[in-house]
């Protein structure tokens, strides 16, 4: 199994010496590891001092999403392995992934459980981030279960579903991890193999307000283009409005509170 590793960095140089050690330390290794500098002003371009064979690449600010979706552009194998800089790999992560794919070749993609760190102290996930495999588009619709980092995918896969959504400032794995459930089977390792870092406060899931306003886009998308699954992402939808519209009536936001009673009004007749 030839993989090309994906890392999208913004001033995260400390961390991402982390990240790339644990790459380094993984019993099946990957044959290329690349790094989208998405326009960092810290150290991160001299990362190739302590790191040499890595492949760098710089460019203006413009996101994770493009960040990697120019690291896949740039990769030369059929298997992509997403990491991103603030989180590590346990050192046998990508040797758990070819076991599967080795036993289950007509899989595409799969993704492992993880281990949360807040603060310094490991902290128990959330019921709503419990892991599944198989056929798991309706275990997708409310949050998002599988971490870019815990995943590996086949470039054949990317080119059939589409690659991250640049337009989503959040919540752009939710998104093509849903075009991936809606007709593919997802597999699952049940083994904690990553280690997701959080609390600080430059990261997105802490910069955003409102995740939902997000996944709505998403969801609001894939309408568009998935019948067979239409009713799940109506359902879904409704759900996610009524929440938003709980919150612009609580804060008296008289535009927002329209739009979402037109939407879910559409939506149920």
């Amino acid at each position: 199994m030839d993989i090309s590793v994906v890392i999208p960095t913004y001033n995260r140089y400390n961390v991402l010496q982390r990240a790339l050690a644990s790459v380094h330390a993984q019993t099946h290794k990957p044959k290329e590891v690349i790094i989208i500098d998405d326009g960092s002003t810290d150290k991160t371009s001299q990362i190739l001092k302590l790191f040499p064979d890595v492949k760098y690449y710089y460019q203006e600010n413009s996101g994770v999403s493009s960040a990697r979706n120019l690291g896949i552009e740039k990769s030369n194998f059929e298997w992509i392995a997403f990491l991103d800089s603030d989180d590590e790999w346990h050192p046998d992560k990508l040797q758990e992934h070819l076991k599967l794919h080795l036993e289950k070749p007509k899989l595409q993609i799969s993704y492992t459980d993880e281990k949360w760190i807040r603060n310094s102290k490991e902290v128990k996930l959330p019921k709503k981030y419990r892991k599944f495999g198989g056929e798991i588009f309706k275990k997708c619709l409310s949050h998002c279960i599988i971490a870019p980092s815990a995943t590996l995918i086949h470039k054949d896969l990317l080119s059939t579903v589409g690659l991250f959504d640049e337009s989503l400032e959040v919540c752009e794995d939710y998104d093509l991890w849903l075009r991936v459930a809606i007709e593919n089977e997802i597999g699952l390792i049940d083994k904690k193999l990553i280690t997701k870092y959080g609390g600080d406060e430059d990261q997105l899931s802490m910069k955003f307000w409102g995740m939902d306003r997000f996944r709505v886009k998403a969801l609001e998308k894939l309408l568009e283009i998935s019948e067979s699954k239409e009713e799940l992402i109506k359902s879904m939808l409704i759900e996610k409005y009524s929440l938003l519209l709980k919150g612009a009536q609580k804060h008296d936001k008289m535009q927002d509170i329209y739009n979402y009673e037109k939407k879910i009004e559409e939506l149920e007749n």
